[in-house]
């Protein structure tokens, strides 16, 4: 008798193998067996080592570190299953790079989140699961269905957990404050917002005020990316300064490039809270970093996907 997912695969490129691990031992399946390797001259090499012929085919990969090597990888994935003749192909993207450029916001630039939709999707890709997207018209920039998912409830239930004392959650900009107010509810805590200015094309920005009140509280920065964390660190001294008397931080994408590690190391931050949606080398494991794993709510999405079942209803329990 044919099991419910003898026709699911799942193949991870080499971006975030780990976490493509993880996925499968959740929905007890084997990995898809795949070669992914650079020749000499640096073009990349996908051999698919199975049959997926009319399967339902997921490909785990996170468009990070090295992120053109990233892109491309999962391009090359797709175009060979599609050319071995799945029957669907859903690219599981936990961390979406190049989000950020999502609209022309100065003169002679690029949307280069749109230029990557449309690679995908050209690709051969039937659809697209994603996990905090920095800007949520990214699913617009795609002609074939979007899932995107959220850590919030899996970071919310660890601060819940740790009983953090008189918490206020604190955005740090203006353009956060949604994200950082449902966070807040889920937290039971009130809402503070940091308004900064960005300084040109640069990851340097400055700091202008606080709106709300950070006195006495344990101040939990949240926000979807840390990148050279210089923005949640700069946050964090604000808070500090406006007299928190702790202050922790959360983001679902650890990219921590740059000079983040130094500045974190550097900071008032006492705990940095982050998934493994990017994968973060021993080497950025400082002390104050927790990773958590978001294997089971990707793992229970795909399930969910393959079966037909919604995906929406499952964003609280899989967090558990």
């Amino acid at each position: 008798m044919p099991g419910l997912y003898d026709q699911l695969s799942i193949f991870g490129g080499n971006s975030n193998p780990e976490l493509a691990r993880e996925i499968c031992e959740y929905i007890d399946i084997p990995p898809g067996r795949v070669d992914v390797f650079r020749f000499s001259n640096e073009n990349i090499f996908v051999k698919i080592l199975e049959s997926v012929r009319e399967n339902d085919v997921f490909i785990v990969q996170s468009l990070s570190s090295p992120v053109s090597d990233s892109i491309m990888e999962l391009l090359i994935m797709i175009d060979t299953l599609k050319r071995a003749s799945a029957g669907r192909i859903t690219a599981v993207i936990p961390y979406f790079g190049y989000a950020r450029t999502d609209k022309k916001d100065q003169a002679r630039v690029p949307i280069t989140a749109r230029l990557l939709a449309d690679m995908i999707t050209v690709a051969g890709a039937n659809r697209v699961l994603s996990l905090d997207l920095h800007a949520g018209q990214i699913q617009g920039f795609f002609n074939i269905p979007v899932d995107e998912l959220t850590s919030m409830y899996l970071l919310a239930r660890y601060f819940n957990t740790k009983r953090v004392p008189n918490p206020v959650v604190v955005s740090p900009d203006l353009g956060n404050t949604k994200r950082c107010r449902n966070f807040a509810e889920e937290l039971n805590a009130p809402l503070a917002i940091i308004e900064k200015r960005r300084v040109g094309n640069h990851d340097d920005s400055e700091v202008l005020n606080l709106i709300g009140s950070v006195e006495g509280c344990s101040a939990i920065l949240y926000d979807d990316e840390i990148d050279t964390a210089g923005s949640i660190t700069q946050a964090a001294e604000v808070c500090m300064l406006n007299g928190a008397t702790a202050v922790y931080a959360c983001a679902t994408h650890a990219v921590l490039s740059g000079s983040a590690i130094e500045r974190l190391l550097c900071s008032p931050i006492q705990e940095l809270v982050v998934t493994n949606s990017v994968p973060v080398p021993e080497h950025k494991r400082i002390d104050k970093l927790t990773v958590l794993s978001v294997g089971a709510i990707l793992g229970e999405t795909i399930q969910r996907i393959h079966t037909g079942a919604s995906v929406s209803h499952q964003f609280r329990a899989a967090a558990l």
